[in-house]
């Protein structure tokens, strides 16, 4: 028995090679730039994996320590300000687009907006819990029922203190809309809030009246979060965040949307700054 516990380590460091104090992993020569240097052409290599709240938990976290949240679905890494993921939120642009010929706004992103990290790389906190979203003063993100699947069809659900962050909610190249950037699609278009809407009732409930998608906006309703942190009208409502804030009221910010019974104007209104809506952007000329 002592020689088989003997033996047990010397077995284990032969899987592994080692170079001038490098070790290699699969190579008898590590790469002379890397401490450690693992090589297959069949498997890759998976650090570990934990939550939002789990990753949170660790005492005093390295800066360069390595994990992959299963809250967010992304690499995560401890940078000097916080935990950062090298996602969507440093791309040049965020397609598909859709064109429209109108004097001030030309491309609108066609779908909803579903990045996990501000335009800097710091990571936008997922929030599930009502009580914690309903007292929140900050940018934050989340699925519709707390359910990924909703966010790839409708993408996700922001609060206002997102969408105002001075690190920047949009993608490089992208903007959130102005009021009247929606206002373009149905001044100089003329377009009916239908124009905008997916067509069929796969995804609007009936009898999504007036729909065409005529300029291939593809607007999808995605419902919203409410200040309590309930969800509501999904397949009812798509309803969207502009960047400006209500001129009569500091704790509301200016909304528009398109609704499943109705193929009026798109509506413009004003919601509190903490309910959960969806964001489009749009490049400017």
């Amino acid at each position: 028995m002592k020689k088989l516990i003997f033996l047990l380590p010397i077995f284990v460091l032969l899987q592994l090679y080692t170079h001038a104090q490098q070790v290699g992993i699969g190579t008898a020569v590590p790469d002379a730039s890397a401490k450690l240097d693992v090589s297959s052409t069949t498997q890759g290599f998976l650090p570990p994996r934990m939550t939002t709240v789990q990753r949170d938990a660790i005492s005093s976290p390295a800066t360069g320590l390595l994990i992959y949240n299963t809250t967010t679905h992304s690499l995560e890494f401890k940078s000097s300000t916080g935990w950062v993921s090298p996602n969507t939120a440093r791309v040049v642009s965020y397609p598909p687009f859709i064109t429209v010929q109108d004097p001030y706004v030309t491309d609108w992103t066609e779908k909803n907006l579903e990045v996990t990290n501000y335009r800097n790389g710091d990571i936008i906190p997922y929030v599930a819990d009502p009580a914690t979203w309903s007292a929140l003063t900050t940018g934050a993100w989340c699925y519709y029922n707390n359910d990924p699947a909703n966010g790839a069809i409708y993408g996700k659900l922001y609060n206002w203190y997102a969408v105002n962050d001075p690190r920047g909610l949009a993608p490089i190249g992208c903007f959130i809309p102005y009021s009247w950037s929606f206002g373009n699609l149905l001044y100089w278009l003329s377009l009916s809030g239908g124009s905008l809407k997916t067509t069929g009732t796969t995804r609007w409930a009936s009898p999504n009246t007036g729909a065409t998608n005529s300029i291939g906006f593809s607007a999808l309703p995605g419902g919203w979060r409410s200040s309590n942190g309930d969800f509501s009208e999904i397949g009812l409502t798509a309803l969207w965040w502009t960047n400006e804030e209500w001129q009569y009221s500091s704790t509301q910010a200016l909304t528009f949307s398109v609704v499943y019974n109705s193929n009026a104007a798109i509506e413009g209104g004003h919601c509190p700054k903490n309910l959960g809506l969806s964001v489009r952007c749009y490049i400017p000329h």
